[in-house]
């Protein structure tokens, strides 16, 4: 990304992180409509422009805690769990209104680590993201904090929500946080601090910038926010950290707030495939006739009717070789059904597959997204 490129409307595919100390008031845990309503129209509007908007959001332990009435000290982990499950009703209901004013239908996804970093479940919460964007609804994302343990956790949702940016090849992820952007060092306490505005590489200076979770209901810091760009950046997407106190926080980053760009050092589509054909050891075989391969060779995705035999033992979202007639290897990807259902519909057409497995599953056998050829 260049910096003509640094603004939001000009992108496809955006998401946006919002902190519980951003969404309620530090002392009554009560979420700040006046404000939800001004970021849902900033929403309403980048939708108008045809962006894709994901919602991570904090503020259900915030909420929930009020609610049950644990408002003094820290909470041991299971009140914490309970404080989340009573809250993510609150949060999420707040969410729905804001977006209804304007017609978009919101969706709720809970997510843990693993669902972002295990194959199969991180393939099924890509496709479940995929068609509400699709059908033209409004994910809405929160960590699982009722099921997950302090160490299978991702502790802070800027981290998780740059593993939903890698996971969906997002263009920007925005950081709307109490500060404008990254300093030197930190601007509360060093009056020689020096705002940075755009960040090419995130070097070990650069993490060494950052300070220290802040008081009250927030749990990150630009500690996390600085390893969230890194896995963001990494792969393929732009991220910026706003000041997002303010009304219409979006719609100020494109009329040209100060704010903190760390730009991405990849495309998001290449990164993918990397990960795809590098860091996933094939558990199958899969040989393709002349004309499937003519069609993986023109970008296209593998239909089962181009599919001639299936080997191995593997599962939805293993990796699968690719190989001709001749048995030349052609590439890799991420196999959309098992190797039991890949073997029912190897040969037939797309809309034979219902019948043939007793559900309707995808039309392709490998999407051309989850597909490396090699060369």
């Amino acid at each position: 990304m260049s910096k003509n490129q640094q603004s939001l409307s000009s992108q496809k595919r955006l998401i946006v992180k919002i902190g519980s100390a951003l969404l309620t008031a530090n002392q009554s845990s009560q979420i700040k409509h006046d404000w939800l309503e001004a970021l849902a129209t900033d929403i309403a509007n980048y939708r108008k422009e045809g962006l894709e908007v994901i919602i991570v959001s904090s503020g259900a332990v915030a909420i929930g805690r009020q609610s049950l009435g644990l408002t003094d000290g820290v909470l041991r982990l299971e009140e914490k769990q309970a404080a989340a499950a009573a809250g993510q009703i609150g949060l999420y209901h707040a969410w729905q209104e804001a977006f209804a004013a304007h017609g978009m239908p919101a969706a709720q996804i809970l997510l843990t680590p693993g669902d972002t970093e295990e194959r199969r479940r991180h393939l099924n919460a890509r496709n479940t993201i995929e068609t509400l964007l699709r059908l033209g609804a409004i994910p809405v994302i929160n960590e699982n904090d009722t099921v997950a343990t302090e160490e299978i956790r991702f502790g802070d949702n800027d981290r998780l929500a740059a593993r939903v940016a890698q996971m969906i090849g997002a263009d920007v992820l925005v950081l709307l946080s109490d500060i404008d952007g990254l300093y030197t060092s930190d601007p509360q306490k060093s009056n020689d601090s020096t705002f940075i505005p755009t960040v090419s590489e995130i070097t070990a200076k650069i993490e060494a910038m950052a300070g220290h979770a802040g008081p009250g209901n927030s749990s990150g810091g630009m500690v996390t926010k600085i390893e969230a760009a890194k896995i963001a950046t990494r792969a393929g997407c732009a991220v910026v950290i706003a000041d997002g106190k303010g009304h219409n926080s979006l719609a100020a980053i494109d009329k040209g707030i100060r704010c903190t760009w760390f730009l991405s050092t990849e495309n998001h589509a290449t990164a993918r495939k990397r990960w795809i054909a590098s860091a996933l050891a094939p558990n199958g075989k899969v040989i393709i006739d002349d004309g499937a391969e003519k069609a993986l060779g023109k970008g296209k995705s593998l239909l089962p009717a181009g599919v001639l035999t299936v080997s191995g033992t593997f599962n939805r979202g293993d990796a699968v070789i690719i190989e001709n007639a001749a048995n030349v290897r052609l590439g890799c990807g991420l196999i959309a059904y098992s190797a039991d259902d890949a073997n029912l519909i190897a040969g037939h057409k797309t809309g034979e597959i219902e019948a043939l497995l007793g559900y309707r599953g995808r039309d392709e056998m490998i999407h051309r997204d989850d597909l490396v050829i090699d060369g």
